[in-house]
């Protein structure tokens, strides 16, 4: 899919498009500039009084029949969805399914009553809570997923009846160019809209007069969406750096799993695993079961490349200045990544790292696990909880009672054991620290996008 499929001139000093998979342009495309961006937020809050008047009932009907619209032109989306990530195929059918069961998830659950019970709480008044929309929300969503993010973002926005205006990221607008062109004739005109462009782009929608900021990014960037909101509303989901705990009694499928995890979507998830960490005395035999699993998940070559130029320039980076040895088992050496041409990086395990090593101390972003020794589990719960960010993690062993204290003890909004980056839309997804504030996910994300009014009424 390119960028003529939605009707987007082509501009020669806008957008260079890339395909991952050859690093070779793909397209040109014309960014939003400041008078687009105004002229969008402008009908975006016309469209939005129309929208939230609405009954629950229709708005509800009307996100079900886009989401319809999404799954009826599945082939276009997989297609849009590979053009500017080079996932398989696979990889970007399932998101863009995900993405339409978020969809029709939330679709339901805005006509569920969220608001404390009305009731008699005041002598001879009656009252009642009413939920009532922001307005308009900007969601500045990143390359790694780019529907799913949209779609965990613009889910609960509009349902809960905000307009929307979605910046995706400057190297794969694709999709969410097809989501507004859906949009528009399934929500209405103005409700969701697309603002295509680089980091320019971002700040001024950012710095427009909108009512709140979703934003899915770096810490660099979400630090400066917060400098730039003011008061306003701002949701923050800034990444992970996850630890795993892999106990010794750990199930015979944990290092699959984590090798599976870390190598889904070339390692580009925020909650995907990235620390492993297990006691000493397991220690070796870790390095070399994750090693062996590695090099079975390298030979089938399951995985795309990564996103950009950038992005494998800085995990190589990263990489060059660890000072990890080789994997045992694998022989995964540091060193140059394949010939091929795009953006490809190998699988590796990195093994005898200090906690201040580069690979550990960053979120790497690629297909690649680090190893660290613990003297015991007190011991690995400090290392997992000594890097800034604490989005996700998980625990790996055979003990109940254990392995749920150390998933109590694990800092970080959402904890998987024996299992790893497993997600639905009933339950939450959330940050803390440097991985930023805010839910996603479940009818909690409805209360990122709504405000509260209390109404109370004399009766005599």
């Amino acid at each position: 899919m390119t960028a003529e499929t939605v009707d987007v001139p082509l501009s020669p000093t806008g957008l260079r498009l890339t395909d991952p998979r050859t690093g070779r342009a793909r397209a040109d495309l014309a960014g939003a500039g400041e008078s687009t961006v105004t002229d969008t937020v402008e009908a975006a809050r016309e469209a939005q009084r129309s929208w939230a008047g609405l009954p629950t009932g229709e708005r509800s009907r009307r996100l079900l029949a886009f989401a319809d619209r999404i799954d009826g032109a599945l082939s276009e989306y997989v297609a849009a969805e590979q053009a500017g990530t080079g996932k398989p195929a696979h990889e970007a059918e399932g998101e863009i399914r995900d993405s339409v069961d978020l969809l029709r998830f939330y679709a339901g659950a805005v006509r569920a009553a969220l608001a404390p019970a009305a009731g008699h709480h005041l002598p001879n008044r009656e009252s009642w809570v009413r939920w009532e929309p922001l307005g308009v929300v900007g969601a500045i969503v990143p390359w790694n997923y780019p529907i799913l993010m949209a779609a965990w973002r613009i889910g609960p926005a509009l349902a809960a009846g905000n307009a929307v205006l979605l910046k995706p990221a400057e190297s794969t607008p694709d999709s969410a160019l097809l989501l507004a062109r859906d949009a528009r004739d399934s929500l209405g005109p103005g409700v969701l809209n697309a603002l295509p462009g680089d980091r320019a782009t971002g700040r001024l929608l950012v710095e427009s007069p909108i009512d709140a900021i979703a934003f899915t990014g770096s810490v660099a960037g979400g630090q400066d969406v917060a400098a730039r909101a003011g008061l306003r509303r701002v949701s923050l989901e800034l990444g992970g750096n996850c630890p795993a705990i892999v106990l010794p009694d750990a199930p015979e499928h944990t290092y699959a799993d984590l090798t599976g995890a870390a190598t889904y979507n070339a390692g580009q998830s925020c909650a995907a695993p990235a620390r492993v960490i297990t006691l000493r005395s397991n220690y070796a035999e870790v390095v070399d079961r994750l090693a062996e699993a590695m090099s079975r998940r390298q030979a089938g070559r399951s995985f795309g490349p990564l996103n950009n130029a950038d992005q494998i320039r800085r995990y190589r980076q990263i990489l060059s200045g660890s000072a990890a040895g080789v994997s045992h088992a694998a022989g995964l050496a540091l060193g140059d990544d394949s010939d091929e041409e795009g953006y490809w990086a190998e699988g590796r395990i990195l093994a005898d790292l200090e906690p201040d090593d580069p690979a550990v101390a960053n979120e790497l972003f690629g297909p690649c696990l680090t190893v660290q020794a613990a003297e015991d589990i007190d011991d690995a719960v400090r290392l997992a909880n000594s890097v800034d960010q604490a989005l996700a993690g998980s625990v790996w062993g055979a003990g109940t009672g254990q392995l749920l204290s150390v998933a109590r003890a694990l800092d970080a909004g959402e904890v998987w054991v024996n299992c790893v980056l497993e997600q639905c839309p009933e339950l939450p997804h959330g940050g803390r620290g440097s991985s930023g504030h805010g839910t996603d996910l479940s009818v909690l994300a409805l209360t990122e996008f709504q405000r509260p009014k209390t109404v109370t009424v004399r009766l005599v």
